[in-house]
């Protein structure tokens, strides 16, 4: 059964490294097969990787479609289990993810932790 995305109008979507846009009207689009994607609202850009949580995001994020290294991912999730001891129980998930090869299920997972960042700062 193929994987259906609807895009919104200006929206984009990048798929096995392509990026995919729609012009001025919804586009829908069916994956028939297994393919790496993540729409635009879903991509975390380099500048916006601030904070421990976001780079591990971000890490992940690149490795998921091939721009990155899996070292680099272990390396930011090192990093927030040093900054964030609190989270251990949700980085064991992320990591248990990152070990099935389920990288979009591990970015879902990563972005709840997004609000605690916030949270901590203040």
């Amino acid at each position: 059964m193929p994987l259906k995305v609807v895009l919104k109008p200006g929206e984009t979507l990048v798929v096995n490294g392509a990026v995919i846009g729609s012009g001025d009207r919804t586009a829908t689009i069916f994956l028939h097969n297994e393919a790496q994607f993540l729409r635009g609202r879903e991509m975390l850009r380099a500048e916006e990787a601030v904070g421990p949580e976001r780079r591990l995001y971000h890490a992940i994020q690149l490795a998921y479609l091939g721009q990155g290294s899996e070292d680099a991912v272990h390396a930011a999730l090192a990093a927030l289990r040093h900054a964030r001891p609190e989270s251990q129980d949700d980085l064991a998930a992320i990591a248990e993810l990152l070990s099935l090869r389920r990288h979009y299920q591990a970015l879902r997972r990563c972005r709840m932790l997004f609000p605690r960042e916030a949270g901590a700062a203040a």
